[in-house]
């Protein structure tokens, strides 16, 4: 064994081919059972972003409720955003707006929970999961497109206050976190990473690999790294060092124009990595895009966000349809909430439930609609109201997910996936 040793083997299997990325191949396998190829991508704005400075403005109210933007028409007739979004204005007939999306909590984590999964759940005096994301139950659901590819991503490492996890569906089904930046100079995939010694040419054979693994098995399992490995652990293998998923996270691959046209930051280039990925075979990213709880000064904040997340969408919205992709690929821009139509004493917004907006389109969905609508100064829904387990519905309808599914909990219960939702029928 002059390429591999028992120290180098351990460490990639610690660090690689751990119990969870089995499962990910085992119960892909065994537990997948749709056959769409479509996939989801998802910008999640953690801490909740002001609907009435971004999707739903109120021009019209006084000030201290309309805020510092004005509105701008977008290519379709009487739709209109924030001036902050010129270039998602241009693709607007191909994304659709609901505005009328509430429920009845106003507290991070249990709000990021509904949203999340569907469910109400945790308290602030129980903050673990009580079910599991959306992007775990897709993963379980359907697996990923092509082998050895993670069915969900989440760039650059799972945030939501902790609610993009799998619970009860195991942790196979958990997202696959890239850890890093992708618009860093130096950014490479991590997880992907072969330990101290190795090469991919040191371990691309197979065949002599596995004689090895089963020469050290004995020793190695006393360590547990390599139980319920199994029939899978070259797969497993192939995941880390096969040419399909270490191409689908080199972003050189791409023209540096391309790269400039989605932006040079974390928005814009973790956009092309999704692309990449679900064009490689994984089911569901979400960009995970900071932190968007702006109780003081909004406006200063939002300047940080609201730009590079509009050449982000436009961009991947733009090179999808380019590719031929975007009727198979559904775009999604939610938080946990939205703001207080009322902006506060600190020049900042609130946590506000009772209605706010989303961004959905793509994958087959009607674009340059707007679905529901707030009062007028935006406090409550006045038109068509929208719950989070309906957003979940119509997310598992355009991918072909059987809304009467069902997945039992740790109790052995079976417990459904979109509960009492429904898909917004205005959107298929």
């Amino acid at each position: 064994m002059s390429n591999i040793n028992r120290r180098n083997f351990l460490s990639l299997g610690a660090s690689c081919l751990g119990l969870s990325l089995a499962d990910v191949l085992r119960l892909r396998a065994a537990g997948a059972s749709g056959t769409s190829n479509k996939a989801l991508i998802v910008f999640w704005t953690h801490g909740g972003m002001s609907q009435q400075d971004t999707y739903d403005l109120k021009p019209n109210a006084p000030a201290e409720f309309r805020g510092p933007y004005r509105p701008i028409a977008t290519s379709v007739p009487g739709i209109r955003i924030t001036e902050r979004f010129p270039r998602q204005a241009r693709v607007m007939d191909r994304l659709s707006i609901v505005r009328s999306v509430h429920h009845q909590n106003a507290i991070h984590a249990p709000s990021a929970h509904w949203m999340q999964t569907g469910y109400f759940g945790p308290t602030l005096a129980r903050n673990a999961a009580q079910k599991p994301s959306f992007g775990s139950v897709i993963a379980r659901s359907r697996g990923a497109g092509q082998p050895h590819m993670p069915p969900y991503v989440a760039i650059p490492r799972a945030e939501a206050f902790g609610y993009q996890g799998a619970v009860y569906l195991g942790a196979a089904h958990n997202p696959f976190e890239v850890g890093a930046d992708p618009n860093a100079n130096d950014f490479r995939m991590p997880n992907l990473a072969l330990p101290p010694g190795l090469s991919v040419r040191s371990v691309d054979n197979h065949a002599r690999l596995v004689r090895e693994f089963d020469t050290l098995r004995r020793d190695v399992d006393r360590t547990g790294t390599l139980e319920g490995l199994n029939s899978f652990r070259a797969q497993a293998l192939d995941m880390v060092t096969g040419d399909r998923v270490r191409n689908a996270f080199d972003l050189s691959q791409e023209s540096p124009r391309l790269r400039d046209q989605y932006g040079r930051h974390l928005y814009g280039q973790s956009a092309l990595l999704a692309r990449r990925l679900v064009e490689a075979g994984t089911t569901c990213v979400t960009i995970n895009t900071g932190y968007w709880d702006h109780h003081d000064n909004i406006e200063q904040g939002l300047e940080e966000h609201l730009p590079p997340l509009d050449v982000a969408i436009a961009a991947l919205v733009e090179d999808l349809d380019h590719r031929g992709m975007l009727n198979d690929v559904v775009l999604y821009c939610a938080g946990e909430f939205g703001r207080t139509p009322l902006i506060n004493g600190h020049a900042g917004r609130d946590h506000w439930s009772n209605c706010f907006s989303v961004l959905i389109g793509g994958g087959g969905l009607r674009g340059g609609q707007v679905v529901g609508a707030s009062e007028p100064r935006g406090g409550r829904v006045s038109e068509r109201p929208v719950s989070p387990a309906d957003l979940l519905a119509t997310l598992y309808q355009a991918l072909s997910i059987p809304l009467d599914t069902h997945y039992e909990d740790a109790s052995g219960r079976p417990v459904s996936i979109v509960g009492p939702g429904r898909p917004i029928h205005e959107l298929l």
